[in-house]
């Protein structure tokens, strides 16, 4: 990369790590209130990207001083047998998020495992009250990774009020629940997909691009806007020059000359994911307590005058 567009990298493991500081400060007031978060991973089989998922989960969990509980299942596990072990967690007092690492072996339903999970605890987001919660604009627990998005553009942004956004994609991860945060921050925002029309038109329009579509590359110079801030969700390996590459959704060689700012890959939207998993975790245990305490205020009232 020439070095007269090294300004326009934005950090995501600058970002992140400022992220885990904060945490970690939270945590440590938390703590002196008697308060220790706690964070439960459930990993069933033996999928090798998983496996490092969870132990970089666990690893931020430690730097945040949040405690991590893992509970790793054989991959012919019983729906029924995970959704024990999930029950198990959400009646547990002492766990305040509860994530359930994906992909699942096929032969266990993905929605009926993400549904069982206490919303409350639910600090991936997936949960439908939790969805339908966002789509409404009441604070719930978000998805990591838009919420991730959210904090990138913020810090190099500042207010998005006015922007137009354009996100590729329209997952349930990532691409529906970021238009849901972009449209909170008063940003005009457009969806494509693969069935828009005229993409790369639509596409020209956006002063921020969030790629999250899964294709390597396929966004390139011909769909930006110049002065757009392009953050880039992708992430795919692909085999080049005889070794295995990680590259974004975004032909970043080509697109960078036109942008203002964008997120590499690696080393972008990647370690924000985790390190907002940790803020959705000490969120949850704050507003677990709150309800505590007004279920014993209640039960107290109810006490006094029944």
């Amino acid at each position: 990369m020439n070095s007269q567009h090294s300004d326009k990298l934005i950090d995501g493991k600058a970002a992140a790590a400022q992220v885990i500081e904060e945490v970690a400060a939270e945590v440590a007031t938390l703590k002196a209130e008697g308060l220790e978060p706690a964070l439960a991973v459930v990993l069933i089989g033996d999928d090798p990207a998983s496996h490092v998922y969870v132990r970089n989960k666990v690893l931020r969990a430690e730097q945040a001083g949040i405690r991590s509980l893992e509970f790793r299942m054989q991959a012919d596990s019983s729906a029924a047998a995970v959704l024990e072990v999930i029950a198990g967690l959400n009646a547990d007092p002492g766990v305040h998020g509860i994530l359930v690492q994906l992909p699942l072996p096929a032969h266990i339903d993905e929605r009926l495992v993400l549904q069982a999970i206490d919303p409350a605890k639910d600090v991936d987001g997936f949960h439908s009250d939790n969805v339908g919660g966002l789509s409404q604009g009441r604070p719930v627990l978000t998805p990591c990774t838009p919420a991730g998005c959210m904090r990138l553009l913020r810090d190099r942004l500042g207010d998005l009020a006015g922007k137009h956004a354009v996100v590729v994609g329209r997952s349930n991860i990532v691409g529906k629940p970021m238009a849901a945060l972009l449209l909170a921050a008063d940003c005009s925002v457009t969806v494509l997909h693969s069935r828009s029309r005229e993409p790369q038109t639509l596409s020209r329009q956006a002063d921020i691009l969030i790629a999250a579509v899964g294709r390597p590359r396929m966004i390139d110079a011909a769909w930006i806007k110049p002065g757009a801030v392009v953050i880039d969700v992708g992430i795919n390996r692909i085999e080049e020059d005889g070794r295995t590459r990680l590259v974004g959704d975004v032909d970043f060689d080509s697109v960078l000359p036109l942008v203002s700012a964008i997120t590499p890959v690696p080393g972008g939207v990647g370690p924000m994911t985790i390190a907002l998993l940790m803020q959705n975790t000490v969120t949850a245990a704050r507003q677990q307590r709150k309800q505590a305490a007004a279920r014993s205020a209640e039960e107290a009232t109810c006490l006094s005058t029944c």
